[in-house]
């Protein structure tokens, strides 16, 4: 009797230890986080990428990456222009909402005199320290923060490491570098201020930005060990000034054919660049076996920049789109977008729904389980459904953009847009009237539907004005000095 007793004691401990021993695996899977490694790119168009339909470029990596993850036709940067975008991006919410509509220095410094028919909209230069950043939610759940390359939300309060980065490797006021090449300073623009690029000693002549930053970002990933990370990798690069090594300009001018969209081959040995640089830290993530438990993003923050520049007529071409950066028609909002994640469905999924930028915030605290106390202030919504395969669970929503300023060069005067659904209506100020385009039969927005569809056209100039009204938006304002020329 005593010793079935004991048996029966010694077969409950073993049960109870075992019992103990599962439940300490469960925990420890839901203790894993994922990783995220973001990077952006600055002023890639809807169309630079070769996956993307690019006939000069050559990104194979991205390529690849595209076909592993889930590729976005209709994703949209929350501004025609990067500060806005970026701010929307570490928010969650639309500029219009963050007064944050313009790039810092013009928002710091607005022309005295300008002789335009409107007066910008004032907009505020900083990232308020009252928002709750992405990288603040990522540090508070335990996360390691890192931020290299481009910051441009603020003066030096506000920079990387005084919004929730531990580390800050580049990130300053400016928005763009002097040069790509060593020593990464100078004057920029003609301008007699001198920038330069913080956090890239011991580089040496003959150095390309582009390169360095992923140096200290593959640094970063192979010192990070068993700790959840969220790395934010902001290239400046394909940005003014169009420069690259001369081996892959050659390349590429040898490669140009008449009929070709793409005609710069400086810019594409740029795009080359960040394609190359790309895949070195995809492939880090996987020598560090890292790859199955990271999330990575891929996107642009505003669309291609289409001016003249260093002699050449264009930088590059947004066809079919129309026009480009600082432009509120599709070629200056339309971005490339690809993500990837064990938990999503990849495998070279496409899906047409549109999004926009300030979409990540929301959908990456859902991916990772942060807690985020500022949930319902956000104006993105979480993408998990149309990443899952299951677009049909996605509700449908209107997308707004709000761009109250006048961009050089005279692509855009100021102007707030609306897309709903297929339809997509832009209204000007300065002559108080809207175009209207159906995007599912003409994405060049070439024909404009206003007289023919003006039903539709007043509704949705309506709710473009009453979103306007809720975010209490900056408008911008007439201005008294103008002679009507």
């Amino acid at each position: 009797m005593l010793w079935k007793m004991s048996r029966r004691i010694l077969i409950s401990l073993l049960f109870l230890s075992v019992l103990g021993m599962a439940t300490e695996i469960v925990r420890g899977a839901e203790q894993v986080k994922p990783n995220v490694v973001f990077i952006i790119a600055d002023d890639l168009g809807a169309h630079d990428l070769a996956c993307y339909g690019a006939d000069l470029h050559e990104t194979p990596n991205l390529d690849q990456f595209a076909r592993e993850g889930v590729l976005f036709t209709s994703a949209y940067a929350s501004a025609p222009v990067c500060t806005p975008t970026r701010a929307a991006l570490m928010t969650g919410k639309s500029p219009a909402r963050l007064k944050m509509t313009i790039w810092h220095e013009a928002a710091a410094s607005p022309p005295k005199d300008p002789k335009t028919k409107l007066l910008n909209a004032p907009a505020e230069p900083n990232l308020p320290h009252s928002e709750l950043t992405l990288a603040e939610l990522f540090k508070q759940a335990g996360y390691r923060t890192m931020h290299f390359g481009k910051w441009h939300l603020g003066e030096a309060p506000h920079y990387p490491e005084n919004n929730g980065f531990d580390i800050n490797i580049g990130g300053t006021l400016w928005g763009a570098p002097p040069t790509f090449f060593y020593p990464f300073k100078g004057p920029f623009g003609g301008q007699r201020e001198l920038r330069y690029v913080p956090g890239m000693e011991w580089s040496k002549p003959g150095d390309y930005l582009t390169d360095r930053l992923t140096d200290k970002a593959i640094d970063q990933l192979k010192a990070v060990g068993d700790e959840p990370f969220f790395l934010y990798l902001s290239y400046h690069t394909v940005h003014t000034p169009i420069e690259a090594r001369e081996e892959d300009v050659n390349y590429f001018e040898a490669r140009m054919k008449p009929g070709q969209k793409h005609t710069n081959p400086v810019y594409a040995a740029m795009v080359k660049s960040l394609d190359e640089n790309v895949g070195r830290v995809l492939r880090t993530l996987e020598e560090q076996q890292l790859a199955k438990n990271t999330i990575v993003v891929f996107t642009s923050d505003n669309g291609g920049f289409t001016l003249p520049y260093g002699g050449r007529p264009r930088v590059t071409e947004n066809y079919p789109l129309r026009s480009g950066k600082g432009s509120l028609y599709e070629g200056g909002v339309r971005v490339p977008l690809m993500m990837r994640s064990p938990q999503w469905k990849g495998d070279g999924a496409v899906v047409d729904t549109p999004v926009v930028t300030h979409d990540f915030l929301p959908t990456l605290v859902e991916a990772c389980h942060l807690e985020d106390p500022e949930a319902t202030n956000r104006e993105g919504v979480n993408l998990t459904s149309l990443l899952t395969g299951n677009a049909d669970q996605f509700a449908e929503r209107n997308l707004y953009f709000h761009y109250p300023h006048y961009y050089f060069g005279g692509i855009s005067t100021p102007c707030s847009a609306i897309r709903s659904g297929d339809y997509k209506l832009i209204y000007f100020y300065e002559t108080d009237s809207s175009q209207l385009f159906d995007l599912s039969v003409d994405p060049s927005e070439a024909h404009d539907l206003s007289q023919e569809k003006a039903e539709l056209t007043d509704r949705l100039e309506r709710e473009l004005k009453d979103w306007l009204a809720e975010v209490d938006a900056q408008l911008p304002s007439d201005n008294p000095n103008w002679n009507g020329k």
